[in-house]
């Protein structure tokens, strides 16, 4: 087995690990009958369990041989392109991660999801590519409407909703 398939395995254990102490946590929390709050930590768990056993049978396959021997030296033409996270992209992101926490209770749940889900495509969208502003706010508008009634309505759980309380 080589390095790769070694740490392959390592990540798989210790999420396959994570993911059993997780589910046994979810399992003690009180719930009735149908769709409660610990519905959704018990699907999180076994998704996570899931991609822990995925994880795992990644690491005992075997590599795929190539179908043309690599050239010794990688041409110009021929370098992988790397993705690089930018530290400023990682900054940005958890500043926007923080003032949505911090305004969630104040501005509410649906105007600060519309808010920060259209920053944060701005924050992802590359340098090369033109911003679809009125694609970002409508998907942003129509996830964060989903997800407010979701809680509402399925869940019967409710969203601070802030500044529209006056409205739901």
């Amino acid at each position: 087995m080589n390095t790769l398939n070694k740490k392959e395995l390592i990540i798989g254990i210790g999420m396959l690990g994570a993911s059993l102490t997780y589910l046994v946590l979810a399992q003690q929390l009180p719930g009735h009958d149908g769709i409660d709050a610990a519905t959704v930590p018990k699907l999180l768990a076994g998704f996570l369990s899931l991609l822990g056993v995925m994880q795992l049978f990644s690491a005992f396959a075997k590599p795929k041989a190539a179908a043309e021997p690599a050239s010794p030296v990688p041409t110009e033409a021929e370098e992988p392109a790397t993705e690089i996270v930018e530290p400023k992209t990682v900054i940005k992101t958890l500043g926007l991660i923080l003032g949505y926490i911090a305004l969630l209770g104040p501005v509410g749940f649906p105007i600060m999801t519309v808010v920060y889900l259209y920053l944060q495509f701005l924050v992802l969208t590359p340098a090369n590519q033109k911003a679809r502003h009125l694609t970002y706010l409508l998907i942003a508008a129509i996830c964060s409407a989903l997800i407010f009634l979701l809680f509402r309505e399925a869940f019967d759980l409710l969203l601070p909703a802030g500044l529209l309380n006056d409205y739901i």
